[in-house]
């Protein structure tokens, strides 16, 4: 018992390491140009579009994640009956039919927002198949699904085709596992958890089966979906394990074995070949970002901190993707972020150098939810004024002061940004700001006013003064920016 003891508190650190996902990784700089080119080009956009949809919005329950087996408060199922929920929830397949499918509408709300790139859940854990892949029959264009006979049944080549033409760049979100495929969850086994089912080291032709699975879903998409500018893969439990690892894990089984036990339920070298699937699917489209999230080396490409915003500017090219609802999915009667919050959230991850990716999940119908034109309409009457202290900018390593954010143009333009409190509507007589480097030439002025503005330097800091005219009748909303040349 103290030797199992003793082995179960040297495996504690590793448990902890493999599931740590509360700081941002290591970075690993690309070394391939035309993806170098490809990601500097991405780092100048700075708003993104993400969108999770699948027959799950039938139900409005969260995202694939009620099939998995373990007993989180974010997961419950109303049904109690396990077998009977799985076997339902498969079968939203055949009811799936969102005939009010707009992907125009879509795109010219989204790029009028500000937003110039597009992350689309391709296929999320659940397996079911939002484009017309020929490795699966869980796809919405099966002759199962009602929807296959519309025109615009393979909603990932319309939702590219769309936002292509309004000058986005593309993504698409594929996930790693896939609980539908039985070479991932083999029905010969329970399916206790997220992971694969079944043990690799005995059934290794049953991985490599899905290995070429995973890769040939890659190809699909590099092949028949025009122009993709980042492949986005979630799932980062799926993973292979590092030698130090591999061997930390033979030892415990070796001592295990040793007391009796035949098997342990650890974690698994679950290699799904990523840089051979990089390598593959950059032959296809040249500069290809990857985005293998969570998972600390060469195909990290940028990072994603996921419903946060880092507390500090990063040099490192990085993403927070966060909901504009309560959830990722689509849920009736969801209470959604201000266009405030949006804006202020966006300053702030531009100002720490990174981008936001905000999520929106259609409905059933192959909707946008009441109220979301309406916000992303006050985004854009936003960004129309400010949008260049936005775009092509770089944050700051003091990327703050006060109510301020702050980031700078290529061409060296300083851009302060005031973040008005809520209900703010008049703006201050005078401000003052100290992390502001002018010089007797310096001129400064506000976005959405021609005039330039009066300032001072005092023992400092600069005191900028604001006309009563432009007091009361501020150029924008929720929050005013101050370009400093």
């Amino acid at each position: 018992m103290k030797r199992l003891i003793s082995i179960l508190i040297l495996f504690i650190p590793y448990f902890f390491v493999l599931n740590a996902q509360t700081k941002l990784n290591k970075y690993y700089p690309v070394k391939d140009q035309k993806v170098k080119e490809k990601l500097e080009s991405w780092r100048e956009l700075k708003f993104g579009l993400f969108m999770h949809w699948g027959p799950y919005s039938q139900w409005g329950i969260v995202e694939s994640w009620a099939l998995c087996a373990e007993d989180e408060a974010w997961c419950k199922r109303e049904n109690p009956d396990y077998e009977d929920f799985k076997r339902n929830y498969i079968n939203l397949k055949t009811t799936f039919n969102p005939v009010q499918f707009d992907p125009k509408k879509w795109a010219k709300a989204a790029e009028y927002a500000g937003m110039r790139y597009l992350v689309f859940t391709v296929k999320h854990h659940d397996g079911f198949n939002m484009f017309d892949t020929k490795l699966s029959d869980y796809k919405i264009t099966s002759e199962a699904c009602l929807f296959h006979t519309n025109p615009k049944a393979d909603v990932t080549k319309e939702l590219f085709n769309e936002f292509r033409a309004e000058g986005f760049m593309i993504g698409g979100y594929l996930s790693k596992p896939d609980w539908n495929n039985e070479n991932f969850w083999w029905p010969n086994f329970a399916t206790p958890d997220r992971n694969v089912n079944y043990r690799i080291e005995k059934y290794p032709e049953r991985w490599q089966a899905f290995v070429d699975f995973f890769h040939g879903q890659v190809d699909e998409l590099m092949t028949n979906y025009g122009q993709v500018d980042i492949l986005w893969m979630d799932g980062g439990w799926v993973r292979a394990l590092t030698k130090g690892q591999k061997k930390l894990i033979n030892f415990i089984n070796k001592q295990f074995l040793n007391v009796g036990y035949t098997q342990l339920n650890i974690p698994q070298d679950q290699d799904l070949k990523m840089d051979e699937m990089a390598a593959m699917a950059r032959k296809k489209q040249p500069g290809l970002i990857v985005v293998d999230r969570d998972i600390e080396g060469p195909n990290e490409n940028y990072l994603t901190p996921e419903q946060f915003i880092p507390d500090r500017y990063f040099e490192e090219p990085w993403e927070s993707c966060i909901t504009l609802g309560g959830s990722w999915s689509y849920i009736p009667n969801d209470n959604y972020k201000s266009a405030r919050n949006v804006i202020h959230m966006l300053c702030d991850v531009v100002s720490k150098n990174g981008s936001l990716l905000l999520n929106v999940g259609p409905s059933p119908e192959g909707i946008w939810p009441e109220g979301i034109y309406d916000r992303f309409k006050e985004i854009g009457d936003w960004m129309e004024i400010n949008n260049t202290a936005i775009y092509k900018t770089t944050g700051r390593k003091k990327f703050s002061e006060g109510k301020f954010r702050f980031t700078i143009s290529k061409d060296g333009t300083q851009n302060a940004i005031y973040l008005a409190d809520k209900g703010e509507k008049e703006m201050p007589a005078s401000i003052e700001i100290k992390s502001l480097k002018v010089s007797r030439k310096s001129t400064i002025r506000l976005l959405g006013y021609e005039q330039n503005l009066k300032w001072e330097k005092k023992t400092g800091k600069i005191i900028i003064y604001i006309p009563e005219n432009l007091r009361k009748n501020p150029p924008c909303d929720y929050a005013w920016i101050f370009v400093i040349k």
